[in-house]
């Protein structure tokens, strides 16, 4: 059946999907062939582990893109200088000034004094930065999912998660809203219900989100923590 051509400026009809009742078969108008249902598709159980993966996979490793930018073009901009400076001495020319001077407060500061306490303490810290940034894998909103191919490693946004929780949150009876976010190790979902017992739904959010945690087939399923009250009265 094809579907009216829409004039400019309206909007045009989205293709239907058909369900056959005789054999239970959702059908794609658009293609003819057989497409699952929307909530099949979505939360589908999570695929085998590989043989020998035992679901240890570490957190993803960050480029450190940034950081690595800053710390070259400051050393570029330095040792420019400094370069700059000794060749133009080699070539029969006088010494910058600014490197004169600081010839000079080098020579005669203290070790005590305060400029060179603090300029001591400004480089360790930003050595300390670069120390932790070279050993810890960063991106931490990329949470690792099990390894079902060899060549691939999956992983996950923290935000897609959340999104996947509150979904199904908001798909149990008597939820009226509800909130996500996921972390590396907690997962907490809070939800206002304006019928049924809240012990009621509490039960079925423990039961409905634990298994669409389960579903998210990540290596390390964070805990889940689940808050159900009321909602507050308007006005």
């Amino acid at each position: 059946m094809s579907e009216p051509q829409g004039s400019e400026g309206t909007t045009q009809r989205l293709p239907v999907i058909e369900k056959d009742i005789g054999d239970d078969t959702d059908t794609d108008t658009g293609t003819g062939r057989p497409a699952q249902s929307a909530s099949a598709a979505e939360y589908e159980p999570p695929p085998p582990l590989l043989d020998g993966e035992d679901g240890g996979n570490r957190r993803f490793w960050s480029a450190r893109r940034v950081p690595a930018g800053i710390v070259a073009l400051l050393l570029l901009v330095v040792v420019g200088a400094f370069l700059y400076d000794i060749v133009a001495v080699r070539a029969g020319h006088t010494a910058l000034a600014w490197r004169k001077e600081l010839a000079r407060q080098l020579a005669e500061r203290p070790l005590d004094d305060i400029w060179v306490l603090l300029g001591a303490g400004v480089t360790a810290a930003l050595g300390l930065w670069l120390i932790v940034l070279a050993v810890t894998p960063g991106l931490r909103a990329v949470l690792p999912m099990r390894r079902t191919h060899p060549d691939v490693r999956p992983g996950l946004h923290r935000g897609a998660a959340a999104m996947v929780l509150r979904d199904r949150a908001m798909e149990v009876a008597g939820v009226q809203s509800a909130r996500a976010r996921v972390g590396r190790r907690k997962a907490d979902v809070r939800a206002l219900s304006h019928f049924r017992e809240l012990d009621d739904v509490r039960a079925d959010l423990d039961a409905t989100l634990a298994d669409a945690i389960r579903g998210l087939g990540l290596t390390r399923p964070p805990a889940l923590s689940v808050h159900v009250r009321r909602p507050g009265r308007k006005g």
